[in-house]
């Protein structure tokens, strides 16, 4: 697996090529966010470890640049910024993950493992007239391909991981939104609307069933 450091501390960056090329991860490394932009279009790492606050172009900036050319690779932030609203702004730009400098080695190696679990034998989800390809990131809906956000392409996935599990409101902004503290669960609702109308799908063809005041479900059962 190969990973990308886009980091403009080179204690920071040094210590950590050292440590990943320990557990036999191949590293790159980039000293800022025009560098490191570029080096991501050439190599297409599996995964990007990415500092917020660098010169030539913010980490932030540079999230969002890869999210225009990579749904998939795991974008995790290193930063000392903490606050709430901060957080949120880079999960908003599609970062999938947000560790606090400093850190410990091991927390970051856990998490790293945790996104390449998460990304590798993923198998195609299949229910009704609606498939889902984990690893292509795409939909298709009797076998034409439709258009989904990041993030309505992960909380369908979600759900259909679960299938047959409730899954409330509290449990998809904490897995899917990975936002742990007080939020209006209200963004759900838009969100499944949004995914139901580029379905396009009869009540009986319909894989999401609402659960009235708690969330929502793929009930295999009810599937025509």
């Amino acid at each position: 697996m190969h990973i990308l450091i886009i980091e403009d501390e080179k204690g920071i960056s040094d210590f950590l090529k050292q440590g990943l090329e320990e557990e036999n991860y191949k590293v790159t490394v980039a000293g800022n966010g025009e560098d490191g932009l570029k080096i991501f279009t050439g190599t297409k790492p599996d995964l990007v470890l990415l500092d917020w606050l660098m010169p030539k172009m913010s980490g932030l900036e540079v999230c969002k640049k890869i999210r225009e050319k990579n749904l998939k690779v795991p974008i995790l932030f290193l930063t000392a910024k903490d606050t709430v609203q901060e957080t949120i702004e880079g999960l908003k730009a599609g970062a999938n993950d947000y560790i606090k400098k400093p850190f410990s080695f091991e927390e970051l190696l856990e998490r790293i493992k945790v996104h390449f679990r998460n990304s590798e034998n993923q198998e195609i989800l299949k229910f009704g007239v609606v498939e889902l390809d984990p690893l292509k990131y795409k939909v298709f809906v009797r076998k034409n391909e439709i258009s989904l956000t990041q993030r309505e392409f992960e909380l369908l996935k979600y759900l259909m991981e679960h299938k047959g599990r409730v899954c409330t409101r509290n449990m998809i902004i904490s897995d899917v939104w990975d936002i742990r503290f007080e939020y209006d669960t209200g963004v759900i609702d838009v969100f499944i609307n949004a995914i139901r109308k580029k379905m396009n799908l009869s009540k009986e063809e319909d894989i999401i069933k609402t659960i009235r005041g708690v969330g929502y479900m793929v009930d295999e059962s009810e599937v025509k």
